[in-house]
Protein backbone atom coordinates (compact mmCIF):
# COMPACT_ATOMS: atom_id res chain seq x y z
CA UNK A 1 0.00 0.00 0.00
CA UNK A 2 2.82 2.35 0.91
CA UNK A 3 4.58 1.63 -2.39
CA UNK A 4 1.43 2.44 -4.34
CA UNK A 5 1.02 5.77 -2.55
CA UNK A 6 4.70 6.64 -2.99
CA UNK A 7 4.52 5.80 -6.71
CA UNK A 8 1.47 8.06 -7.12
CA UNK A 9 3.28 11.02 -5.58
CA UNK A 10 6.71 10.29 -7.00
CA UNK A 11 6.26 12.76 -9.85
CA UNK A 12 4.38 15.29 -7.73
CA UNK A 13 6.41 18.50 -7.39
CA UNK A 14 6.03 22.06 -6.14
CA UNK A 15 4.81 23.23 -9.56
CA UNK A 16 1.94 20.73 -9.34
CA UNK A 17 0.96 22.13 -5.95
CA UNK A 18 0.98 25.68 -7.36
CA UNK A 19 -1.00 24.51 -10.40
CA UNK A 20 -3.70 22.89 -8.25
CA UNK A 21 -3.84 25.88 -5.90
CA UNK A 22 -4.37 28.32 -8.78
CA UNK A 23 -7.09 26.20 -10.39
CA UNK A 24 -8.83 25.73 -7.04
CA UNK A 25 -8.75 29.47 -6.38
CA UNK A 26 -10.16 30.25 -9.84
CA UNK A 27 -12.97 27.71 -9.40
CA UNK A 28 -13.75 29.14 -5.95
CA UNK A 29 -13.93 32.71 -7.29
CA UNK A 30 -15.99 31.58 -10.28
CA UNK A 31 -18.54 29.85 -8.04
CA UNK A 32 -18.70 32.90 -5.78
CA UNK A 33 -19.22 35.15 -8.81
CA UNK A 34 -21.98 32.91 -10.18
CA UNK A 35 -23.78 32.84 -6.83
CA UNK A 36 -23.74 36.65 -6.60
CA UNK A 37 -25.52 37.12 -9.95
CA UNK A 38 -28.53 35.84 -11.85
CA UNK A 39 -26.10 33.44 -13.56
CA UNK A 40 -26.73 30.94 -10.75
CA UNK A 41 -30.04 29.75 -12.22
CA UNK A 42 -28.58 29.61 -15.73
CA UNK A 43 -25.59 27.63 -14.47
CA UNK A 44 -27.92 25.09 -12.86
CA UNK A 45 -29.72 24.65 -16.19
CA UNK A 46 -26.39 24.15 -17.96
CA UNK A 47 -25.40 21.44 -15.46
CA UNK A 48 -28.69 19.63 -16.14
CA UNK A 49 -28.02 19.67 -19.90
CA UNK A 50 -24.44 18.38 -19.43
CA UNK A 51 -25.61 15.55 -17.14
CA UNK A 52 -28.40 14.62 -19.57
CA UNK A 53 -25.96 14.50 -22.49
CA UNK A 54 -23.55 12.32 -20.50
CA UNK A 55 -26.23 9.87 -19.35
CA UNK A 56 -27.78 9.61 -22.82
CA UNK A 57 -24.40 8.66 -24.25
CA UNK A 58 -23.87 5.94 -21.63
CA UNK A 59 -27.37 4.55 -22.18
CA UNK A 60 -26.96 4.66 -25.98
CA UNK A 61 -29.90 7.03 -26.42
CA UNK A 62 -28.57 8.34 -29.73
CA UNK A 63 -31.34 10.79 -30.62
CA UNK A 64 -31.51 12.25 -27.11
CA UNK A 65 -27.72 12.52 -27.03
CA UNK A 66 -27.70 14.23 -30.43
CA UNK A 67 -30.25 16.80 -29.20
CA UNK A 68 -28.42 17.63 -25.96
CA UNK A 69 -25.02 17.70 -27.69
CA UNK A 70 -26.45 20.17 -30.21
CA UNK A 71 -27.82 22.29 -27.37
CA UNK A 72 -24.38 22.39 -25.76
CA UNK A 73 -22.67 23.37 -29.03
CA UNK A 74 -25.11 26.20 -29.69
CA UNK A 75 -25.30 27.04 -26.00
CA UNK A 76 -21.68 28.19 -25.86
CA UNK A 77 -22.48 31.07 -28.19
CA UNK A 78 -25.80 31.72 -26.46
CA UNK A 79 -24.12 31.89 -23.04
CA UNK A 80 -21.83 34.68 -24.22
CA UNK A 81 -24.90 36.72 -25.20
CA UNK A 82 -26.94 35.86 -22.09
CA UNK A 83 -24.05 36.37 -19.67
CA UNK A 84 -22.83 39.59 -21.30
CA UNK A 85 -23.47 41.79 -18.20
CA UNK A 86 -21.92 39.19 -15.89
CA UNK A 87 -18.90 38.69 -18.17
CA UNK A 88 -18.34 42.42 -18.33
CA UNK A 89 -18.57 42.72 -14.57
CA UNK A 90 -16.20 39.78 -14.12
CA UNK A 91 -13.59 41.23 -16.48
CA UNK A 92 -13.82 44.60 -14.78
CA UNK A 93 -13.38 42.85 -11.43
CA UNK A 94 -10.21 41.16 -12.70
CA UNK A 95 -8.94 44.49 -13.96
CA UNK A 96 -9.26 46.16 -10.59
CA UNK A 97 -6.38 46.36 -8.17
CA UNK A 98 -5.10 48.58 -5.43
CA UNK A 99 -2.03 49.36 -7.53
CA UNK A 100 -4.24 51.06 -10.14
CA UNK A 101 -5.75 53.57 -7.72
CA UNK A 102 -5.04 57.14 -8.77
CA UNK A 103 -6.50 58.99 -5.78
CA UNK A 104 -5.50 58.70 -2.15
CA UNK A 105 -7.24 60.66 0.59
CA UNK A 106 -5.94 61.79 3.95
CA UNK A 107 -7.82 61.14 7.18
CA UNK A 108 -9.19 64.69 7.33
CA UNK A 109 -10.38 64.51 3.72
CA UNK A 110 -12.13 61.20 4.32
CA UNK A 111 -13.88 62.62 7.37
CA UNK A 112 -14.94 65.70 5.39
CA UNK A 113 -16.24 63.53 2.53
CA UNK A 114 -18.30 61.34 4.84
CA UNK A 115 -19.69 64.31 6.79
CA UNK A 116 -20.68 66.12 3.57
CA UNK A 117 -22.45 63.09 2.09
CA UNK A 118 -24.14 62.05 5.34
CA UNK A 119 -25.41 65.59 6.05
CA UNK A 120 -26.81 65.88 2.52
CA UNK A 121 -28.48 62.46 2.68
CA UNK A 122 -30.06 63.34 6.03
CA UNK A 123 -31.36 66.57 4.50
CA UNK A 124 -32.84 64.74 1.49
CA UNK A 125 -34.46 62.03 3.62
CA UNK A 126 -36.09 64.56 5.98
CA UNK A 127 -37.58 66.50 3.06
CA UNK A 128 -38.28 63.51 0.81
CA UNK A 129 -36.12 64.87 -1.97
CA UNK A 130 -34.95 62.17 -4.37
CA UNK A 131 -31.21 61.77 -4.81
CA UNK A 132 -28.62 59.28 -6.02
CA UNK A 133 -24.97 59.79 -5.13
CA UNK A 134 -22.43 57.45 -6.77
CA UNK A 135 -18.97 57.19 -5.21
CA UNK A 136 -16.28 56.09 -7.65
CA UNK A 137 -13.73 53.57 -6.37
CA UNK A 138 -11.34 51.45 -8.49
CA UNK A 139 -13.46 51.30 -11.65
CA UNK A 140 -13.33 54.59 -13.54
CA UNK A 141 -16.76 56.11 -14.24
CA UNK A 142 -15.70 58.67 -16.83
CA UNK A 143 -18.06 57.19 -19.44
CA UNK A 144 -20.94 57.61 -16.97
CA UNK A 145 -19.84 61.15 -16.11
CA UNK A 146 -19.83 62.04 -19.82
CA UNK A 147 -23.61 61.42 -19.95
CA UNK A 148 -24.19 64.32 -17.53
CA UNK A 149 -22.89 67.80 -16.86
CA UNK A 150 -19.31 68.32 -15.70
CA UNK A 151 -19.16 69.97 -12.26
CA UNK A 152 -15.58 69.29 -11.07
CA UNK A 153 -16.05 71.09 -7.76
CA UNK A 154 -15.12 70.41 -4.15
CA UNK A 155 -17.54 67.98 -2.49
CA UNK A 156 -19.78 69.79 0.00
CA UNK A 157 -23.23 69.47 1.52
CA UNK A 158 -24.59 72.77 0.09
CA UNK A 159 -23.49 71.80 -3.42
CA UNK A 160 -25.20 68.40 -3.16
CA UNK A 161 -28.35 70.06 -1.83
CA UNK A 162 -28.36 72.46 -4.78
CA UNK A 163 -27.80 69.69 -7.32
CA UNK A 164 -30.76 67.63 -6.07
CA UNK A 165 -33.07 70.56 -5.37
CA UNK A 166 -36.35 69.76 -7.12
CA UNK A 167 -36.13 72.88 -9.26
CA UNK A 168 -32.61 72.09 -10.43
CA UNK A 169 -32.18 70.82 -14.02
CA UNK A 170 -29.73 68.17 -12.72
CA UNK A 171 -31.83 66.70 -9.91
CA UNK A 172 -33.20 63.76 -11.92
CA UNK A 173 -29.80 62.27 -12.73
CA UNK A 174 -27.00 60.79 -10.64
CA UNK A 175 -24.11 62.66 -9.04
CA UNK A 176 -20.64 61.13 -9.47
CA UNK A 177 -18.14 61.66 -6.65
CA UNK A 178 -14.44 61.11 -7.41
CA UNK A 179 -11.98 61.43 -4.55
CA UNK A 180 -13.01 64.64 -2.70
CA UNK A 181 -14.71 66.28 -5.69
CA UNK A 182 -18.04 66.10 -7.45
CA UNK A 183 -17.08 65.03 -10.96
CA UNK A 184 -20.45 65.39 -12.71
CA UNK A 185 -24.19 65.59 -12.10
CA UNK A 186 -27.33 64.74 -14.03
CA UNK A 187 -25.68 61.48 -15.17
CA UNK A 188 -27.53 58.52 -16.69
CA UNK A 189 -26.81 55.15 -15.06
CA UNK A 190 -27.34 51.66 -16.49
CA UNK A 191 -30.47 50.01 -15.10
CA UNK A 192 -30.24 46.63 -13.43
CA UNK A 193 -31.61 43.60 -15.29
CA UNK A 194 -32.47 41.85 -12.03
CA UNK A 195 -36.01 40.51 -12.37
CA UNK A 196 -36.36 39.68 -8.67
CA UNK A 197 -36.56 43.27 -7.46
CA UNK A 198 -39.71 44.54 -5.80
CA UNK A 199 -42.06 46.37 -8.13
CA UNK A 200 -42.17 49.16 -5.57
CA UNK A 201 -38.63 50.19 -6.49
CA UNK A 202 -38.39 52.96 -9.02
CA UNK A 203 -35.83 54.06 -11.58
CA UNK A 204 -33.43 55.54 -9.02
CA UNK A 205 -33.07 52.27 -7.13
CA UNK A 206 -32.72 50.26 -10.35
CA UNK A 207 -30.09 52.69 -11.60
CA UNK A 208 -28.17 52.60 -8.32
CA UNK A 209 -28.19 48.81 -8.32
CA UNK A 210 -27.26 48.77 -12.01
CA UNK A 211 -24.08 50.82 -11.58
CA UNK A 212 -23.03 48.60 -8.66
CA UNK A 213 -23.42 45.54 -10.91
CA UNK A 214 -21.07 46.82 -13.63
CA UNK A 215 -18.53 48.52 -11.35
CA UNK A 216 -17.29 48.57 -7.76
CA UNK A 217 -18.92 51.96 -7.14
CA UNK A 218 -21.17 52.55 -4.13
CA UNK A 219 -24.50 54.26 -4.75
CA UNK A 220 -26.58 55.97 -2.07
CA UNK A 221 -30.24 56.42 -3.01
CA UNK A 222 -32.91 58.52 -1.29
CA UNK A 223 -36.50 57.83 -2.31
CA UNK A 224 -38.51 60.84 -3.43
CA UNK A 225 -41.79 59.22 -2.38
CA UNK A 226 -40.87 57.92 1.07
CA UNK A 227 -37.50 59.43 2.03
CA UNK A 228 -36.15 55.91 2.65
CA UNK A 229 -32.36 55.65 2.37
CA UNK A 230 -30.81 52.76 0.44
CA UNK A 231 -27.28 51.76 -0.54
CA UNK A 232 -26.19 49.65 -3.53
CA UNK A 233 -22.82 47.88 -3.53
CA UNK A 234 -21.44 44.81 -5.33
CA UNK A 235 -24.77 44.17 -7.01
CA UNK A 236 -26.71 44.15 -3.72
CA UNK A 237 -29.27 46.67 -2.48
CA UNK A 238 -29.65 47.47 1.23
CA UNK A 239 -32.77 49.44 2.16
CA UNK A 240 -34.26 51.18 5.21
CA UNK A 241 -30.86 52.42 6.41
CA UNK A 242 -30.44 55.13 9.01
CA UNK A 243 -27.87 57.93 8.94
CA UNK A 244 -25.48 56.23 11.35
CA UNK A 245 -25.47 53.07 9.23
CA UNK A 246 -24.63 55.12 6.12
CA UNK A 247 -21.85 56.91 7.97
CA UNK A 248 -20.30 53.67 9.24
CA UNK A 249 -20.49 51.95 5.85
CA UNK A 250 -18.86 54.94 4.14
CA UNK A 251 -16.00 54.93 6.63
CA UNK A 252 -15.54 51.19 6.14
CA UNK A 253 -15.52 51.70 2.36
CA UNK A 254 -12.84 54.40 2.51
CA UNK A 255 -10.86 52.30 4.99
CA UNK A 256 -10.78 49.31 2.63
CA UNK A 257 -9.76 51.55 -0.30
CA UNK A 258 -6.72 53.11 1.34
CA UNK A 259 -3.10 51.93 0.83
CA UNK A 260 -1.76 49.46 3.39
CA UNK A 261 -0.24 52.05 5.73
CA UNK A 262 -0.62 50.66 9.25
CA UNK A 263 -0.44 54.04 10.98
CA UNK A 264 -2.96 55.62 8.62
CA UNK A 265 -5.38 52.69 8.92
CA UNK A 266 -5.06 52.78 12.71
CA UNK A 267 -5.95 56.50 12.75
CA UNK A 268 -8.94 55.92 10.52
CA UNK A 269 -10.14 53.01 12.65
CA UNK A 270 -9.82 55.17 15.77
CA UNK A 271 -11.92 57.83 14.06
CA UNK A 272 -14.56 55.23 13.17
CA UNK A 273 -14.48 53.92 16.75
CA UNK A 274 -15.08 57.43 18.10
CA UNK A 275 -18.04 57.76 15.74
CA UNK A 276 -19.46 54.50 17.11
CA UNK A 277 -18.99 55.69 20.68
CA UNK A 278 -20.76 58.95 19.89
CA UNK A 279 -23.66 56.92 18.42
CA UNK A 280 -23.95 54.79 21.57
CA UNK A 281 -23.85 57.92 23.73
CA UNK A 282 -26.73 59.42 21.75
Amino acid sequence: MGQIISSLFSGFGITDVIDIAIVSFLIYKLLGFIRSTRAEQLAKGLVVVVVAAFLSKILNLYIVNWIFTGILNVGIVALVVVFQPELRRGLEYLGRGKFTRQFSLQQEEISENVDAIVSAVEYFAARKEGAIIVIERETALQDIADTGTVVDAKLSTPLLENIFYKGSPLHDGACIVRSDRILAAGCVLPLTQNQNLSRDLGTRHRAGLGISEVSDAVAIIVSEETGIISMASDGRLSRFLDIKSIEKQLFNMYLSDQPADDRFIMKLRNLLRRKDNDTEAD
